[in-house]
């Protein structure tokens, strides 16, 4: 289990919240190729999908939501702005 002081409640609302685009190019570019599938499909997917996504696979879509805030924040350093808003891109 993740360290995370949010509730499982807290996380989901995050990640419904968020763009999933950092988290689904996480699960395409660090993940086995099943997370990478299912990156392929949160990046396809509609609002009432990715809540289904989110709810039967939680910390797992928690770790890689965590990863695409790290790679994003990378992007963001790399191209020299000091963020690309990680939680509504």
């Amino acid at each position: 289990m993740s360290d995370s002081p949010f509730t499982p409640e807290d996380r989901l609302t995050r990640l419904l919240a968020a763009e999933p685009y950092w988290t689904a190019r996480a699960m395409q570019e660090q993940g086995s190729r099943f997370y990478a599938a299912l990156g392929q499909a949160l990046d396809a997917a509609d609002l009432r999908n990715r809540r289904l996504l989110y709810v039967t696979w939680p910390e797992e879509f928690w770790d890689f939501y965590e990863r695409g805030l790290l790679l994003a924040a990378a992007e963001a350093e790399s191209l020299g702005t000091e963020s690309l808003g990680t939680e509504s891109r």
